[in-house]
């Protein structure tokens, strides 16, 4: 692993960092903001997966949560979205390839090789993290914006037992039914749908929900509000009777300014759980 850089930031430290990756057969790019707390001792972690056209560094830069995370004690993890390189399959348009990769082990060529995006959050990621930071282990919150809302979401139901609570700003909740879902799925996991369902949220909280609480923040005025389906998600906690709370926030759109607006409130929902016991 090298450091790319470490720089002070309320009180802790905001580290970027590579490391060569099995999964994913490249070098990959990571954000960790540790609080001063990590000092004194292992810290929670909560994660944040990014969307579309993103890097590990959007949201560490633009999205305010380091602010938070330190007044309550938190480490936070900023992972890429794709692996990325002249040797990696790419695409010409932007929710497709290098930038999406959709947190799914891709199955179909030419990106078998190289998106194993749920292996490397799921398993290579935090195993490395937690064997070189001070960080608990045990103790694991998620969340993310856009697709990465659709990682963070199909991850917590997708691996019990490992996250505490789950959270998600405008999240793309219904991918089986959505242009941004059918395309990149098709791509990556091939025509047969079933394969389709454990990265789907809808399904998934149809199928198993959340063993923990969720929080789902979405604006009224977002550009994307057809290709999102927050309306299919909505129904399934009702339906569920998921522990959970689905708000729509007036006025509010897709971008970073929505997302910042709101995160005070998914940094002190994740540390009410993440602290409970």
């Amino acid at each position: 692993m090298q450091t790319i850089s470490e720089n002070r930031c309320f009180g802790g430290v905001q580290g970027v960092y590579s490391h060569a990756s099995e999964a994913c057969g490249c070098d990959m790019t990571f954000g960790l903001f540790l609080p001063d707390a990590a000092q004194m001792g292992a810290v929670p972690v909560l994660w944040y997966l990014s969307g579309l056209t993103c890097t590990h560094e959007n949201a560490m830069v633009k999205a305010g949560a380091q602010a938070w995370a330190a007044e309550e004690g938190i480490a936070l993890v900023f992972p890429d979205t794709s692996p990325r390189g002249d040797e990696i399959a790419n695409d010409d348009a932007y929710d497709l390839g290098q930038g999406a990769g959709f947190y799914v082990n891709a199955t179909q060529a030419p990106w078998a090789p190289h998106f194993r995006m749920w292996d490397y959050v799921a398993e290579e990621l935090p195993a490395l993290i937690g064997k070189n930071f001070a960080v608990d282990m045990e103790r694991q919150a998620i969340t993310g914006h856009s697709m990465g809302g659709h990682g963070a979401l199909t991850l917590a139901m997708g691996l019990p037992g490992r996250f505490r609570s789950v959270s998600a700003f405008s999240p793309i909740t219904h991918p089986s039914a959505s242009d941004w879902g059918r395309k990149q799925l098709t791509a990556y996991l091939g025509d047969d749908e079933a394969k389709w369902a454990p990265h789907d949220a809808t399904l998934q909280m149809q199928a198993v929900g959340f063993d923990g609480p969720v929080l789902i923040d979405q604006g009224c005025d977002d550009q994307f509000l057809d290709l999102l389906k927050p309306e299919a998600l909505s129904a399934a906690m009702a339906a569920r009777r998921q522990d959970g709370t689905f708000r729509m926030q007036k006025g509010y759109d897709h971008s970073y300014f929505f997302v910042s607006t709101f995160m005070e409130d998914h940094v002190t929902f994740h540390a009410n759980a993440l602290y409970a016991d």
